[in-house]
């Protein structure tokens, strides 16, 4: 006899012990309240279940699905440890909190890492220690065709879009940016009422969709992009040309995120998934993305412009270091994007197993312009994962020159961490567009801590770099970080992340571990 048998068997059962016994005792007839509701419910899963479980299983397989809704809640917060969380553990989302609440993120009782596991980053203190001063943690973005320098913290806002973030935590983001004196990228769904309204600078990021500078049939608008651009909080522009979290896969905001006013700022219709091209309609190689360059440099009255990518194939990364080579366009910045994704909701398949994670990218991409003589022509900006003072340290010693952070500044604003942010049912209203669920965000208050993590993260940066013996973290350098092998012994990321002669690019022969790559790379193709 199956379980769906027995249901039928023992819903009669039931059914004829209560009409017998309220002969007796009328009051038992209250029972049917919870057995009529059961007796549906079951009939329903028997005949017309979604899942197999169901139908084998009426009202009990319920149970099953219970279960796994509270599954994550339940892994995160009895069963993980201080380390074990993933993307970001609980160690590193309390330092956050602490941090954004005024804290120094102290730890006490000593470290509760390995530290002798394989694969961990360390640096070596100084018995000469220095305090850096706080400019040093001010970067100049701007080369020679740059009319409108910027002056960056070393440390701002990745891009995040309104859309895939609610407009209270977009507004909180910027108005903390604007109370310590940083920079908030707007992500590629386009500069937005919500991201001038806290007069925080901002980084107005360009993807394939070219959203609020696009034509009817979404190609590239100059005028509606020089309109914008000339605002004055607009400090920098940044052309998309793949994300960590997803690489040559176009942009996602689901329909159910799609609100008028989204549909309206961005140009898109309603009802239907907004899915950016893969790839940019403005160039097609990479002469077309230096042209491209200078076009929104002029558009813009001088203002920096450079481009994000997460690195590939090498050659093709090499193409726009030739382009830049050939026909002397240097882009003012370049910001490395690590695999190890973002705030984007991605494909399984694109998030896990496609594109170079943000170290391996970063120092390729800082060795490619060293060999090619471009390094001191441009910025170097280090997006993916960063959170601590640490990573900040690890960054920069691999040739950032500043550093991009999402998913913690998200932490800073109410976000648990809770992987919902592409159901349109975020708990804590930060990744929503449902405005009974983003209410709960108070902008006054999480402005503050947006600004308050900011400025703690520095103090501990500049910290670390004093305790290694430096005036300057520009003074850091692959040398000064260190990670365990499997054989126990560390290396020095030097060894691990080996570097190239100034110009080593532009002779003959070109560096072994570079020939190959570099003799297919061309300034006509990707």
């Amino acid at each position: 006899m199956t379980v769906r048998q027995g249901f039928y068997i023992v819903s009669l059962v039931v059914f004829v012990a209560i009409a017998l016994i309220a002969f007796v005792w009328l009051p038992v007839l209250w029972l049917l309240v919870l057995a009529v509701p059961l007796f549906l419910v079951g009939m329903r899963d028997a005949r017309h279940g979604v899942h197999n479980v169901l139908r084998n299983y009426p009202v009990i397989g319920h149970i099953r699905y219970f279960a796994e809704f509270i599954r994550p809640e339940i892994q995160q917060y009895f069963i993980a440890t201080n380390q074990s969380g993933r993307p970001y553990s609980r160690e590193i989302r309390d330092v956050i909190g602490s941090r954004a609440h005024g804290g120094d993120g102290i730890q006490p009782f000593g470290t509760q890492h390995d530290l002798l596991d394989e694969g961990t980053d360390f640096a070596l203190h100084s018995l000469a220690p220095k305090e850096p001063k706080r400019e040093t943690a001010r970067v100049l973005f701007g080369g020679a065709a740059c009319k409108q320098p910027y002056d960056a913290s070393r440390l701002n806002i990745s891009a995040m879009s309104y859309g895939a973030l609610s407009k209270n935590a977009v507004i909180a983001m910027n108005k903390g940016a604007a109370l310590d004196n940083f920079y908030q990228d707007t992500g590629e769904g386009g500069l937005t009422p919500h991201h001038l309204e806290g007069g925080g600078d901002i980084v107005w990021e360009l993807g394939t969709g070219y959203f609020g500078c696009r034509t009817a049939d979404g190609k590239f608008d100059p005028d509606k992009f020089r309109e914008k651009a000339l605002d004055e909080r607009v400090k920098m522009v940044e052309i998309k040309v793949s994300q960590g979290a997803k690489p040559s896969h176009g942009g996602v905001l689901p329909a159910a995120k799609i609100t008028e006013e989204i549909s309206r700022i961005r140009g898109i219709p309603m009802g239907q998934d907004c899915i950016s091209p893969p790839a940019h309609t403005a160039y097609s190689n990479p002469r077309g993305m230096m042209d491209f360059i200078v076009q929104l440099r002029e558009l813009s009255d001088g203002k920096p412009v450079g481009f994000k990518l997460c690195i590939g194939r090498r050659s093709e990364f090499l193409s726009i270091v030739k382009a830049m080579m050939e026909t002397g366009v240097t882009p003012d910045f370049i910001v490395v994007d690590g695999a190890e994704g973002g705030t984007g909701a991605a494909p399984l398949e694109f998030s896990n197993w496609l594109g170079a994670p943000l170290n391996e990218g970063l120092a390729f991409v800082h060795t490619s312009l060293v060999g090619a003589g471009l390094r001191d022509k441009l910025r170097l900006v280090a997006s993916g994962k960063i959170a601590t003072g640490f990573d900040m340290v690890v960054k920069t010693a691999l040739g950032a020159d500043t550093c991009n952070m999402a998913r913690p500044f998200m932490f800073t604003v109410g976000c648990i961490q809770a992987l919902r942010c592409h159901t349109n049912r975020c708990p804590t209203g930060v990744a929503t567009q449902d405005p009974n669920r983003y209410r709960a965000i108070d902008i006054d208050t999480k402005k503050n801590r947006v600004a308050t993590y900011h400025s703690r993260t520095i103090d501990s940066f500049l910290a670390l770099v004093g305790a290694m013996g430096l005036d300057d973290p520009a003074q850091l350098t692959p040398a000064h970080v260190f990670q365990r092998q499997s054989d126990g012994r560390p290396w020095p990321y030097d060894r691990i992340f080996p570097g190239m002669e100034f110009g080593a690019l532009t002779g003959r022969p070109v560096p072994e571990s570079f020939a190959a790559e570099w003799d297919a790379a061309s300034a006509d193709r990707f």
